[in-house]
This record gives structure tokens, sequence and C-alpha cells, in this order.
């Protein structure tokens, strides 16, 4: 025999309204740490500035006509500070360095490297007994001795350097104040 029950249907509930969902609040960062956040991302960028550009790579603007035509009055380039990390300054570079005689920034073409003897006669310069040719030079461009140097064989001593423009005719460079110290030269001009 069979019999049959009946099932109850569940009792629907109203469902009220669900409160909302607090989500917990986090304090934010206090102005003093963010103002700490501040000088320490400040700090690390001019950290990073300083060791790029005193060690690495430096924009330099020429000032002056010691240098034309290869350079002129207000050109840019880049200084490369770190190529003579890995080898030593070349003859024909161009270099930046601190003049000796005023203690100010220039920029000059290296023409002799230690060992080298440099003579200057007759509006043209020698380099260890010929006859230097320079295609960097205009056209008919005289080199004359002036001062101490006159009439002089000069040679570059251990890490020394001469150091000309290629404006001969407006330029104070190694005829002036003598062959210049490694020390002095910062790294080589990149156009």
């Amino acid at each position: 025999m069979r019999v049959d029950v009946p099932i109850a249907e569940p009792e629907t509930v109203p469902n009220p309204t669900p409160a909302p969902v607090r989500k917990a609040v986090r304090p934010g960062p206090s102005a003093l740490k963010q103002i700490l956040q501040g000088f320490a991302a400040l700090g690390l960028g001019l950290a990073s500035y300083y060791l790029i550009s005193h060690f690495f790579v430096q924009s330099v603007q020429v000032v002056g006509s010691s240098m034309a035509p290869t350079l002129h009055n207000s050109d840019f380039c880049l200084l490369n500070r770190w190529i003579y990390h890995f080898r030593q300054p070349r003859r024909a570079d161009v270099v930046v360095i601190r003049d000796p005689s005023v203690g100010c920034y220039s920029v000059k073409r290296i023409v002799a490297v230690a060992g080298d003897s440099v003579y200057l006669k007759d509006g043209s310069v020698y380099l260890n007994g010929k006859k230097l040719q320079e295609p960097y030079l205009a056209p008919l461009t005289r080199t004359y001795a002036y001062g101490e140097l006159k009439d002089q064989l000069i040679v570059c001593g251990k890490n020394q350097y001469f150091l000309l423009g290629d404006n001969r005719m407006n330029s104070a460079d190694s005829r002036t104040y003598g062959p210049v110290a490694r020390g002095n030269i910062l790294g080589m001009l990149v156009r």
C-alpha cells in the first residue's frame, strides 16, 4: 500500500534589503611620510644626474671660435667622460680640458701623445720629425709658434698631451701653456 504524503513547500521569507558592506578604512600615508618620500625621490634623481654627468656623458656648449671650422661658437656636443677609462687619449681626438692658464674649460684637439716630439716651423707642425697632415683644418691654415716655443722642440712626457685649436690664429693652446697633463683632460667630444 502506498501512501502519498504531501511535502510542504518551503516557506518564502521576504528578502530584507541587505546592509551595505563597509570596507575597512586604512589610514593613508601621513603628510610627513609623503614629504620624506618626495625628498628621497629628489635625492635619488640628483644623485643619478650627478653620477651620469660627471662620470659618463655630459652636454657641453662650445664657447668661442678656437675650434673653427670643426666646431663653431654655440654648438652643442656630448662629452664622453667614460671613454678614457677604457683607452688612452689618441692623436686627433677632440677633447675638453681644464685650461691650465685660466682654469676654465676649453675644447682642443690632441696633436701629440706621451713620448711624441712636436716642432713648429715655417707655419707647419712636425710630429716626430715628419710634417703632420691635418685634413680637419681649413685649407692653407698655418701654425706658428709663439712665446717660449719658438724654435724649440717639445717632447711630451709621461701622461702629457700637446693640444692645438683648429683655428690656429685664434687659439690659446699648448703653444701658450705647453703640454697638458692627463688629469686635465675631462673626456672626448662626440658630435
